[in-house]
């Protein structure tokens, strides 16, 4: 189990593909090469940032804790709302009408095909310079430049970092999912006194998942299996490692912990899909190469 307090990490600046304002602190992430890598963090964007409609070999979930974007056609997120991009799934233009703050994951779904930390994004970015220019999230080849001429800036980065085309997951829904939690009602959760949780939903055949988790004052709960948790409200603990407003818990598959509300504390938590199976394959592909 790890346990990250908000004010330890310091935010940095990334997405510079798509340009305007975007700082993050990232606060949990996987191992990059494995299928199963992912990255969690807790982002805040400007109202000069945008991004052109697309679509990611990636899943994710953004949680928004403050402000609105506008996702055109999909709609607006609003705080209190959870909008789910399904890899292979178009979603956007995004336009924030105000600053805003979210909680985001992103990682890598049910087709295998993995996720790129910033650092790849980053160092790949800085080596595509060199044979065109990233513009309003769109890398545009130089003339001359053998490729082609414009394309969504992650799609040209990943395909330079990975020497292939990048193909696009069969989409498994029609559109991103947007929820509002106001909509939702607290469910008690069996056999945990005191804990109750509004699940938005299970997705996908490897059941990834996200809910919100509510402890009344004095309850303890105690969770397993992969994910992260994010205290919204409240206080209390982690196996004796503080909880506090922002601080992330994150455990691995093997692993649980309870954690013990001081007050009424309220949680987001987004259970990471299981493929480990998929993490075998590619293990011996690597080996084979």
């Amino acid at each position: 189990m790890k346990v990250v307090q908000f004010e330890d990490v310091t935010p940095v600046r990334g997405l510079e593909h798509r340009g305007g304002t975007f700082h993050s602190r990232t606060t949990a992430a996987g191992a990059p090469g494995t299928a199963g890598n992912f990255k969690f963090s807790i982002s805040e964007l400007g109202t000069d940032y945008s991004g052109p409609r697309h679509r990611h070999n990636f899943d994710q979930y953004r949680y928004m804790l403050a402000g609105e974007s506008d996702y055109g056609q999909d709609g607006p997120l609003r705080a209190g709302m959870l909008g789910y991009y399904p890899e292979g799934v178009p979603y956007g233009p995004q336009v924030n009408t105000t600053p805003i703050v979210c909680a985001v994951l992103q990682f890598g779904g049910a087709s295998g095909s993995g996720y790129l930390q910033p650092r790849e994004v980053k160092a790949g970015m800085e080596e595509l310079k060199a044979f065109g220019e990233f513009r309003d999230g769109v890398f545009h080849r130089r003339d001359g430049v053998a490729g082609k001429r414009n394309m969504d800036a992650y799609q040209a980065i990943w395909e330079h970092v990975h020497g292939r085309e990048m193909v696009y997951p069969k989409a498994r829904y029609d559109a991103p999912i947007m929820m509002d939690a106001a909509s939702y009602q607290w469910a008690p959760i069996k056999g945990a006194p005191g804990a109750s949780e509004k699940l938005f939903g299970v997705f996908t055949e490897r059941r990834t998942q996200a809910r919100l988790v509510r402890l009344a004052a004095g309850a303890a709960f105690w969770v397993e299996g992969r994910g992260v948790y994010l205290v919204l409200s409240g206080s209390g603990e982690a196996d004796g490692q503080p909880l506090q407003k922002l601080t992330t818990v994150f455990l691995e598959a093997d692993e649980t912990a309870t954690l013990r509300a001081h007050e009424a504390t309220e949680l987001l938590h987004y259970g990471l899909p299981d493929l480990s199976d998929l993490e075998l394959s590619v293990a011996a592909v690597q080996a084979a190469e």
